[in-house]
């Protein structure tokens, strides 16, 4: 996400660092590198101008805070006006004092606008309240067929009629959840390939006929200024209450999100960061103005952890990893707590400082199933002590895996490098006592995220991994000499 933005900005600061002191001119020339990356990253050319203006009379203009590089200065005031571009949080949503809440979502086809509407209707159900679906998209062959299968998925009801107008489907939808006890009703409407007068006249006709109390536009972010024009032309004809912003785990530039806000005058509430049903998240523009900044976003990794590792087992997992008890079934526990996380890319890119680093990496999310099948193949002696895993053992786990020995000799060694690092507590915990409570970085962190965080070589290069190999490598060679000894 973001990584062709986020490296440019990486590069532009890095230039801005390099120059000791700062000048007019030389702020000028970096803000002119900052105008060619939101360019190229697909920003408004209009919110460029505006953006830069602002950021220029502040930069030239601020008075040096003591002990703080001028270079760090000017990445803070990129970062507070890029935060005020993108607007404030606004994720709450509606609930009608009386009867049930209506939201309408509209959108142009293809933006992923009915899978959006199963991914918001089960946040609701999460959050206690009781969602309706009703299938309005008449025009698209197997919307409603696909509404229905995402209602099953959930176990939230799907209101369809036949015969009727879509106009007709919403008004006997609201009516319906009402008599069921639903408090709130989601209305997928069709979408078109572009915005048309058809378009307008249905979605404008639903939204007299129902009243809803919200509005969102679902739009798609990897069309870049279209997304934009088309939430412009959608907001001209019908009045939005904000806007959801899809697909953005495949932007890597950014320009529709940047630009959004500042053109079309509503707030993003939420963004769409994958395909599965729990892919939708609230937008906070302060975090994403960092991911954009290549600076990570460390509040959205540590809700994600915490979302998806069980309290408990974390405690009984540092208990056995202090006992040296880390073994291939928690191993396979962490796995299935990163899986739950979310892509694997996009939690790369909430680390300070690396996301951009992986740009164009096409990580391959599937391994952790194969992880997992060849861990279930194993015996629990086996899973308890890998070292008891020989060539014979290798290839019975490969078979019962429908996998190779070569890939089981990666899974080994996969494991033996996330129990060196899982041994090294000191580190990570060094990290946690750096990061701000609040997550609101300084303007040195913001500047040089490397600064607040542990040196990876650090984990191996200590006296005791040393010792550790070397006693290592001597069992090896007592092993292969008894070996001999026994053919003998």
């Amino acid at each position: 996400m973001f990584e062709s933005i986020s490296e440019r900005f990486l590069g532009i600061f890095d230039g801005l660092r390099r120059q000791g002191t700062l000048t007019e001119d030389n702020i000028r020339d970096g803000l002119r590198e900052v105008r060619r990356a939101l360019l190229e990253a697909d920003v408004n050319l209009q919110v460029v101008r505006d953006f830069l203006a602002k950021v220029e009379a502040k930069a030239i203009g601020t008075e040096v805070i003591k002990g703080v590089n001028p270079a760090q200065q000017v990445v803070q005031i990129v970062h507070d006006e890029l935060v005020a571009l993108m607007g404030e949080a606004e994720t709450a949503l509606p609930k009608a004092a009386s009867g049930p809440t209506v939201i309408l979502m509209a959108g142009l086809q293809g933006a992923g606008k009915t899978t959006t509407c199963g991914k918001l209707a089960r946040l609701l159900a999460a959050d206690g309240r009781k969602p309706m679906l009703v299938a309005a998209d008449l025009q698209r062959p197997a919307a409603v067929e696909q509404l229905k299968v995402l209602g099953q998925q959930l176990g939230i009801p799907v209101f369809t009629a036949t015969g009727a107008t879509p106009p007709e489907v919403c008004a006997r939808g609201v009516a319906g959840a009402e008599l069921q006890g639903c408090d709130t009703v989601i209305l997928d409407t069709a979408g078109r390939l572009h915005v048309d007068d058809g378009l307008m006249a249905e979605v404008a006709e639903i939204h007299a006929r129902c009243k809803p109390h919200a509005t969102y536009l679902v739009v798609d972010a990897m069309t870049g200024q279209d997304a934009v024009n088309s939430s412009k032309a959608f907001n001209e004809r019908l009045p939005l209450t904000g806007v959801i912003v899809t697909k953005l785990d495949g932007d890597a530039r950014g320009g529709a999100i940047v630009s959004l806000r500042h053109v079309v005058g509503k707030p993003i509430v939420f963004v769409g960061i994958g395909e599965k049903l729990d892919a939708l998240t609230p937008f906070h523009p302060d975090r994403y103005a960092r991911r954009i900044l290549g600076m990570g976003d460390v509040l959205s990794f540590v809700e994600k952890a915490q979302a998806a590792v069980d309290e408990t087992k974390a405690k009984q997992l540092e208990e056995r990893i202090k006992k040296n008890k880390f073994d291939l079934e928690d191993f396979r526990t962490q796995l299935e707590a990163i899986q739950k996380m979310g892509s694997i890319k996009d939690l790369l890119g909430m680390i300070p400082g690396v996301g951009a680093k992986f740009a164009g990496l096409n990580v391959d999310e599937k391994i952790f199933r194969r992880y997992g099948a060849m861990i279930s193949s194993m015996t629990p002696g086996e899973r308890a002590r890998p070292d008891l895993i020989d060539m014979s053992r290798r290839r019975r786990i490969a078979m019962g895996s429908g996998t190779s020995t070569n890939d089981i000799q990666q899974l080994l060694k996969q494991f033996d490098m996330m129990k060196k690092m899982m041994g090294k507590l000191g580190d990570i915990q060094e990290l946690a006592g750096k990061l701000p409570a609040d997550g609101q970085l300084t303007p040195e962190q913001l500047a040089n995220p490397n600064a607040f965080m542990p040196n990876p070589n650090r984990l191996f290069q200590k006296r005791e991994d040393k010792d550790a190999l070397k006693r290592y490598r001597a069992e090896r060679k007592k092993k292969a000499k008894d070996k001999k000894k026994n053919r003998r």
